[in-house]
């Protein structure tokens, strides 16, 4: 993350990832180092004559590397959430990431009909999706029903913390099936 302060007395300005799907920062007058955990940003400032804007390019991460033949002392991390990218039902899972995947922005979650059609043919059947879709939400993921009784809450709560976590990635999308040209 980099740190941003904003030393107005009464002016609020706001910090959003051109690259996200509407993620930002508002940081509020007389507020001194703000983190913003974006590498690329856009400050927006308001204007006499309307918001103007400047893009920042922080630095990137830096990651550890290790050296092949060495192991760390210690017990290994246990994963929150063991995915095996193999499994009928991680490829149900990028399916149902799909659209968000494509366009962060995208309210879209495929229904049962939409994702019998975009999986491979003869995989899936209508009853192996739902059981699919349960199996994700209440073993390998363990997403809880919210109140309110969406009929889509699992379908929903599985792409959220999915996406979230980095379970799913853009290029898991390779697993899936060419899109035929129309569609």
């Amino acid at each position: 993350y980099w740190t941003i302060s904003n030393l107005s007395p009464a002016t609020t300005f706001v910090v959003d990832n051109p690259e996200g799907g509407g993620e930002h920062v508002k940081v509020p007058p007389r507020r001194i180092g703000a983190p913003v955990p974006f590498e690329f940003a856009r400050v927006v400032l308001s204007g006499e004559r309307g918001p103007v804007s400047f893009l920042v390019f922080a630095p990137e991460h830096a990651f550890a590397e290790v050296e092949a033949g060495v192991v760390l002392a210690g017990a290994e991390t246990v994963a929150a959430y063991p995915m095996d990218e193999t499994a009928k039902y991680f490829l149900l899972l990028v399916a149902l990431c799909e659209p968000r995947l494509r366009d962060p922005a995208s309210p879209v979650i495929p229904t049962v009909p939409q994702l019998l059609e975009r999986l491979p043919p003869g995989t899936f059947t209508r009853f192996s999706i739902g059981f699919h879709i349960d199996y994700l939400a209440r073993e390998k993921l363990r997403v809880r029903e919210p109140g309110g009784g969406r009929a889509d809450w699992q379908r929903s709560a599985l792409v959220a913390l999915a996406l979230r976590f980095d379970l799913v990635r853009a290029d898991h999308l390779a697993l899936l099936p060419r899109r035929q040209r129309g569609r």
